[in-house]
């Protein structure tokens, strides 16, 4: 912008400046009223592109602030689903590993490895939660916005994988309850001919 500027001073300065033989034949005549409309109408152009150029700006840095609300928003309902995720797994736990553990038809050797597989999902439940935390609170991993949201992300499809491994391994077991259930009573049952 100062360039052009300087570069209309300068035709300016050289059309006041020429000599009157300059201005003879062959040499066009200019009325100094349209340059000077001329030379107003380019300043304004060139505020105008400056403050264009301010607004480009501005939207630049908006735009930039509202995907680092947009990634907090991620990182906040991530770790929402986390808590509800754990909370649900700890809640299927302690019901169903209780209800299992309190079957008559699991044998006292089988109770050691009911228990296990149950608390070792629970304890890779805990590390990721110690995880988050991690990720959450300690400056020392420098990670953007972006990159923790997406860090949550992962967490969070573990949690759900943690979730649908529990639920799983409950359905197994209370098919084997019922199995030996449905057994106990066939082998058991009276009868009458």
């Amino acid at each position: 912008m100062k360039n052009k500027i300087k570069i209309l001073v300068l035709v300016f300065a050289i059309i006041i400046l020429l000599p009157a033989r300059a201005t003879g034949q062959g040499m066009p005549v200019y009325d100094n009223t349209n340059f000077i409309s001329f030379t107003k109408s380019l300043i304004e152009s060139a505020k105008q592109t400056s403050q264009l150029l301010k607004t480009v700006q501005f939207l630049k840095t908006q735009k930039e602030n509202i995907e680092k609300v947009n990634n907090v928003i991620k990182q906040l309902k991530a770790v929402r689903d986390i808590a509800r995720n754990n909370q649900k797994l700890f809640d299927m736990v302690q019901n169903d590993l209780r209800e299992i553990l309190n079957s008559p038809y699991i044998k006292s050797d089988e109770v050691n490895r009911v228990s296990e597989s149950f608390n070792s999902i629970i304890e890779s439940s805990l590390e990721g939660l110690d995880y988050i935390d991690q990720i959450l609170s300690s400056n020392n991993l420098k990670m953007t916005d972006a990159e923790r949201a997406e860090v949550l992300k992962g967490i969070e499809l573990q949690s759900k994988e943690m979730v649908a491994e529990i639920e799983a391994k409950t359905r197994r077991y209370r098919e084997i309850i019922a199995f030996r259930e449905m057994q106990d009573k066939i082998n058991n049952r009276e009868t009458n001919y």
